[in-house]
């Protein structure tokens, strides 16, 4: 009996000192990992919009200020009516990243737009250019965006010349391949007196800011903001050949060896219209620069030209077709000439599309180009002719292709 007792005596204590120990051992665990848990769990949480901007500093106010008043607004407010063409809601953050580096104001920003999954191209565009460069950086508004930051963050790290030239602006919203609207905020926040208008999947093969150098008369039209400088682009017929930069010519009589080997030819080949106004041919030949003097509507080059005072692109162009066209169209109509440098040329670097999309956007947006042009020709003629322009040779590439317009010359005679 005794020894009875005493075994039950040692399980009680055995199942006393095992409660106690499950008590603490539980506090413990709501105290610590319980905390630990509900924290992770708050970080993964959505972050809106507007919490975005104010997290990385873009709450910011714009003042003007003159000798008799001074206003101040959000800047988000201002920037919401720059981009009131577009699709919303959204958030832009100019300068993200700021390029450290100081630039000459006569220097040529590229102005481009880059998605995720193009970080990588961006990156070695910056180390080949070595210049400034506007970045227009599109954030998807949902559970990726924090992936999206967290990959450019470790892209600015991994490659100093991101730091030293890249500014980046985000454009946070919900809406694919606004691409318009992205151009309008690469050249926005672009720090130098000239762009040029780069698809960023473009390899820069030759150094066209030396060329400009030496070819004065049109440096001197992109002071004047009446020329824009066309940059004949290529792409490799198999697209195999396009996959590696390294492999690419970077000069002029090393790829005329690969154009008459069949292995490379103007960008879009299929679709001459889009650079066949470059006049491959001519280029091929030539050792000046020359103008463009076989315009087309469709014609979308690769560009530079000044940034104050030349138009802005429509941003109702929304994912692929003629959206580019429509920001050269305009460029064309408000009386600025395309001039082709003679040594310098692009390569497109091969990467894959979303062919099923493109066809659908391309047929949206070849209905509403149609309504487009008649317009813009409507609006520049009357700008024109209010500014008393409509006689000079600035209103001379508007005369030629709004012309093609059927009765824009009925309705231009009432105004006149």
């Amino acid at each position: 009996m005794k020894g009875t007792r005493l075994l039950v005596g040692a399980i009680r204590w055995s199942l006393y000192i095992y409660l106690i120990g499950a008590f603490i051992y539980s506090t413990l665990y709501l105290v610590t990992f319980g905390w630990y848990s509900k924290s992770t769990q708050t970080t993964k949480q959505t972050t809106t919009i507007s919490q975005l901007g104010t997290k990385y500093n873009s709450s910011q106010l714009v003042s003007w200020k003159n000798d008799q008043a001074e206003h101040t607004i959000p800047e988000q407010q201002l920037l919401s009516k720059v981009f009131s063409d577009a699709m919303g809601p959204g958030k832009v953050i100019p300068y993200y990243f700021k390029a450290t580096d100081t630039f000459d104001s006569e220097d040529i920003s590229i102005a481009t737009l880059v998605t995720h999954n193009r970080f990588p191209v961006l990156s070695r565009l910056a180390t080949r250019y070595k210049g400034p460069i506007s970045a227009a950086i599109h954030v998807n508004d949902d559970h990726e965006k924090h992936t999206i930051l967290k990959d450019l963050h470790s892209m600015y790290e991994a490659n100093p010349d991101m730091a030293r030239f890249v500014d980046i602006h985000l454009i946070v919203d919900k809406f694919d391949r606004q691409f318009n609207m992205w151009r309008n905020a690469a050249k926005l926040f672009a720090r130098t007196e000239y762009i040029m208008m780069l698809d960023v999947d473009f390899h820069l093969c030759t150094d066209f800011r030396q060329s400009l150098k030496r070819h004065t008369e049109v440096m001197d039209k992109l002071r004047q903001g009446k020329g824009a400088v066309v940059i004949p682009a290529f792409e490799f017929i198999m697209e195999q050949d396009g996959e590696d930069w390294r492999t690419f010519p970077t000069e002029k009589n090393d790829l005329m060896t690969i154009v008459q080997q069949g292995k490379i030819d103007m960008f879009h080949l299929g679709w001459t219209r889009g650079h066949g106004s470059t006049n491959y041919s001519k280029w091929y030949e030539s050792s000046q620069p020359y103008k463009v003097t076989d315009y087309n509507y469709s014609y979308e080059p690769y560009v530079i030209y000044k940034k104050e005072g030349s138009p802005w692109c429509d941003e109702r162009f929304i994912g692929y077709g003629a959206n580019k066209a429509a920001c050269l169209y305009e460029i064309y109509l408000a009386g600025i000439d395309y001039w082709v440098l003679p040594d310098d040329f692009l390569i497109h670097q091969t990467h894959h599309y979303p062919e099923d999309t493109r066809a659908k956007e391309r047929k949206y947006n070849k209905k509403l180009y149609d309504y487009y042009r008649e317009e813009a020709c409507l609006r520049y003629s009357r700008l024109m002719i209010s500014a008393g322009l409509w006689e000079t040779s600035e209103a001379d590439n508007l005369k030629r292709e709004c012309n093609k317009i059927k009765g824009f010359k009925e309705i231009v005679a009432r105004v006149l």
